[in-house]
């Protein structure tokens, strides 16, 4: 196995971080919603220990970009809590959680422990900062297949019980996050009806 570096990510490896959304995301994924070099250059600039990057031989084979909030279990769209993706409003530096707004990994590295080793230099970032938590919006895609025959509660509950499995949401349960609440509306989203689940990883100074 090739080693896996998980390192922040600065505006430097733009055109790095753009090849490896074009591979995850090609057509007809729209291009606007690729990470922008403004979007970039403000994560860097807003909250740099959240900007990560995973490399191996030298080769950017996926990212993942965080902000602090903090946390209530209100009803919030991504682009709401990700500022639409600049994170600069919705960054909030004292707050108790770390909220993960974007994972990306080449398909070609698929399955190969680069989103594990990014969560982890997740959780680790949470116990170093001392928050209480990490959060997310998580995608469930296999929904649309089960929409007709029951509500997106249901289909979490499925899930989490290993009755069901769907590709986003499995894997978070793995990471050891669960289920907070179904966020209705949560980014434009036909495979998982647009609706998200809020996750949760417990930092254990807390727990």
């Amino acid at each position: 196995m090739t080693p896996i570096l998980i390192r922040p990510y600065t505006l430097e490896d733009y055109d790095k971080l753009l090849d490896v959304q074009r591979e995850a995301f090609p057509p007809p994924f729209p291009e606007e919603l690729w990470w922008s070099r403004e979007q970039i250059a403000a994560h860097v600039e807003t909250f740099p220990e959240g900007a990560m990057l995973a490399e191996a031989d030298g080769i950017v084979v996926g990212s993942a970009t965080s902000l602090i909030v903090q946390h209530r279990h209100e009803p919030h769209t991504w682009a709401e809590v990700a500022d639409n993706g600049y994170i600069r409003n919705s960054h909030q530096p004292n707050g108790d959680s770390l909220y993960g707004i974007d994972v990306c990994v080449r398909p070609s590295w698929r399955g190969q422990g680069v989103a594990q080793k990014l969560y982890e230099a997740r959780k680790e970032l949470v116990v170093k900062l001392g928050l209480k938590r990490y959060l997310a919006g998580c995608r469930i895609p296999g929904y649309h297949q089960f929409a007709q025959q029951m509500d997106a509660n249901e289909y979490v509950e499925a899930v989490a019980a290993g009755k069901l499995r769907d590709t986003v949401l499995s894997f978070m349960l793995k990471q050891g996050l669960h289920p907070v609440a179904v966020l209705d509306n949560y980014l434009d989203d036909e495979e998982s009806m647009n609706k998200a689940v809020l996750v949760e990883w417990t930092n254990p100074a807390f727990g």
